[in-house]
């Protein structure tokens, strides 16, 4: 390893919505701050973000470059492009390593490190992802609206995935896909809702990728869609939250990072911020996350006594 850099005050790990909200408010307290993004953001399948004020239909790409620019007008805040492998050390002070060798040194640390969808294994999902496969509503319902839906179960919690959907469309089909069976309640529920519910398992996507044009079942039947709603297992993008120390709780979806109302993990001196430290996920929730993070981890250069 090379010699550890200078020491910066905090070091934001992750460039997507919550690493950038949470630098351009440490770069406003004057503080010494370093913004490390590997360039592997959850979001980059996507076509547009939607429900974003001031934001809506724009690329992440673009919504990203243009946080960019606006932390560059901060003399204090620099920015690198590279992944920090490996953090160790403690609230007295922490030492990252990157993945070109160099060593950083941080008083604080900002983890907005994301999180890795792992999709369901069907042909033809993998590559619809974020186009025509889609997993929130109210991030992308509106732009299918009145379109033959489908919502493809992943557990019974998709239930309310599938109760949700007929607010975009009356015609919407729940595939069970073996994940559970309906009980009676479920299915009169269901039922209310104007949802078909298919038993049979999806076994391909078809159509001309990214667009949908249905998908097949086991029994060769196939039943036309336009998009597909479904849910992901999740994972930390990252390992460093692990590395430290940091305690995790069972999500819905996967582990999240614990933190407290103010975003800091189990860990002094440790902040986490958007998707890989809360349920659920949504571009807004990430850059409030951020903007929490960047705050309480400033103010506790202030206000923490010394070991």
């Amino acid at each position: 390893m090379t010699p550890v850099s200078p020491e910066y005050d905090v070091v934001v790990i992750g460039g997507s919505f919550a690493g950038l909200a949470a630098t351009i408010q440490l770069g406003r307290t004057r503080r010494r701050v370093l913004l490390v993004d590997a360039g592997s953001t959850r979001n980059r399948f996507a076509h547009a973000s939607h429900g974003f004020l001031g934001q809506d239909g724009r690329t992440p790409r673009e919504i990203v470059a243009k946080g960019r620019s606006e932390i560059a007008a901060y003399r204090t805040v620099e920015t690198l492009d590279g992944e920090v492998v490996r953090a160790r050390g403690s609230s007295d002070g922490f030492v990252l390593a990157l993945a070109s060798g160099d060593e950083i040194a941080a008083r604080r640390i900002v983890l907005a490190t994301g999180i890795v969808d792992e999709l369901p294994k069907i042909p033809g999902l993998e590559e619809r992802w974020g186009r025509s496969v889609l997993h929130c509503p109210y991030c992308h319902g509106f732009e299918v609206a009145d379109q033959r839906l489908g919502v493809l179960a992943t557990s019974d919690a998709s239930m309310h995935q599938a109760q949700l959907i007929p607010d975009w469309s009356g015609d919407v089909t729940f595939f069970v896909n073996g994940t559970f069976s309906p009980d009676e309640a479920q299915r009169e529920a269901l039922l209310r809702r104007g949802v078909r519910v298919e038993l049979r398992t999806v076994e391909a996507l078809l159509g001309d990728a990214p667009a949908l044009a249905g998908v097949r079942l086991a029994d060769g039947t196939t039943v036309p869609l336009d998009a597909l709603f479904t849910t992901s297992r999740t994972r930390m993008a990252s390992p460093l939250a692990e590395q430290l120390g940091c305690a995790f709780d069972d999500g819905p979806f996967g582990p999240v990072i614990r933190t407290g109302p103010r975003k800091e993990t189990t860990v002094p001196g440790v902040f986490a911020a958007g998707d890989a430290a809360r349920t659920p996920h949504n571009a807004t929730w990430a850059a409030a996350d951020g903007v929490m993070a960047g705050t309480a981890a400033h103010q506790s250069l202030i206000f923490t006594a010394p070991h």
